[in-house]
């Protein structure tokens, strides 16, 4: 079973589009706005270095940005 976590925030249309595709492809995932939740915000810039969104973590690899292309290479 992939594991699959979108970090995002309410104004950032690439965050939607990574959930909207990953809906669109029937992979459940769990979605943290980092927008609302400074500690996982703190934790993300910890773990990636980066503090842009949306950040995508599968299996515990990171995508960062919108690449569906790499969601799919993770996923096979």
């Amino acid at each position: 079973m992939n594991k699959v976590t979108v970090y995002s925030t309410n104004m950032c249309p690439y965050c939607t589009m990574m959930k909207n595709f990953l809906k669109e492809q029937g992979i459940p995932f769990t979605e943290v706005n980092v927008q609302q939740d400074r500690q996982a915000a703190q934790r993300l810039v910890e773990t990636t270095g980066q503090m842009g969104v949306p950040q995508t973590e599968i299996n515990g690899q990171w995508i960062l940005g919108y690449d569906p292309d790499a969601v799919m290479a993770l996923l096979k």
